[in-house]
């Protein structure tokens, strides 16, 4: 449609917030000697073969050879090798875990969508690529003789909808329509805890929201009564927390009206952007397979999805278009 952005919109506004990206990092903008391809053309070249279903390095380069005039577009005078590409996708998730966190920030004064005000977080598994590792085999470094294509990397944790998942976990933190403003990415077994202790720097100095919501696993009277001193309202269903008088008074707080709404919008500001994120990756199978292995590489596999996301977010924020719409950015990096 002619009234959709293309290509050269959302690499524009890549490069745009990129460049005010690097200015605003102090580790950015002090990482030494400049990359022969920088990081924003890498960036903006892996998600394009993550929109095209091409994972392999060695697929990656042979495109690139049989496609010079890509080169252009990137702002590159060569195609990268095979290797070039694999050693720059490896080291990419920090990043773009960097860079999520910056979009967040910077996007969130443009409109209510964008808003970081009130915060929700959830975990989702993503089983991992190849054959499992049963848990005892693991647990004993043992692999069977007959199985082939094993990540190893990978570890086991339970899901409400899909049970034990053998793969890998994004804790995600979005607003209540969906938009991604933090995340974390570990194996399956890393816990809701460990992620939150990892996230709550960020969030209390950096984000600062009025509210954060989530289940019942992310409980922890100790962190509820030290972000409210910091002005940030932890809210969970708190079910095992019931005793004494500071739960008491905790769960007459989350009966409150507009506490009450906030919590119950945690499902849906959520869930449904685990499924935007599965169709952005072709994970959409039982239990979303991913295309590739290793946790340096399933992170940034992941990462560039949540960031591809957030830039589909923006430029619809701008174009008046659907907001949880994939299709225009699906369609430009076709």
């Amino acid at each position: 449609m002619e009234n959709e952005p293309n290509f050269n919109d959302y690499v524009a506004l890549i490069y745009n917030r990129f460049e005010a990206f690097v200015q605003a990092s102090d580790s950015v903008r002090k990482m030494g000697h400049p990359y022969v391809y920088q990081q924003q053309s890498m960036i903006i070249f892996f998600m394009w073969m993550q929109f095209r279903r091409s994972f392999q390095f060695k697929t990656q380069w042979r495109w690139l050879k049989a496609h010079p005039e890509a080169w252009a577009r990137l702002g590159w005078g060569r195609a990268p090798h095979r290797t070039t590409l694999l050693r720059r996708y490896k080291a990419l998730y920090p990043l773009i875990h960097e860079l999520v966190v910056f979009l967040a920030q910077d996007s969130a004064p443009l409109g209510e969508a964008l808003s970081t005000q009130h915060l929700y977080e959830d975990k989702s598994l993503f089983k991992a690529q190849g054959t499992i590792w049963h848990q005892a085999d693991r647990q004993q470094g043992r692999i069977p003789d007959k199985v082939r294509h094993l990540d190893t990397d990978a570890t086991w944790s339970k899901s409400a909808y899909h049970g034990w998942v053998y793969g890998y976990g994004l804790h995600l933190t979005c607003n209540p329509v969906g938009f991604p403003v933090l995340i974390e990415v570990e194996t399956a077994a890393f816990s809701e805890k460990e992620a939150l202790i990892r996230k709550e720097t960020t969030l209390l100095h950096t984000l600062r929201p009025d509210t954060f919501s989530g289940d019942n696993a992310y409980t922890s009277a100790k962190r509820i009564r030290a972000w409210a001193r910091q002005d940030v309202a932890l809210l969970t269903p708190a079910i095992r927390w019931q005793k004494g008088r500071y739960a008491r008074a905790y769960h007459r707080f989350l009966q409150l009206s507009p506490i009450a709404r906030r919590l119950r919008r945690r499902k849906t500001a959520i869930e449904p952007v685990f499924d935007l994120l599965a169709k952005l990756l072709g994970a959409t199978g039982k239990q979303k397979q991913l295309t590739i292995q290793r946790l340096a590489n399933v992170r940034t596999c992941i990462g560039l999805a949540v960031l591809s996301l957030q830039v589909a977010m923006i430029v619809n924020n701008i174009w008046n278009l659907p907001f949880r719409s994939i299709s225009p950015i699906r369609a430009a990096f076709a």
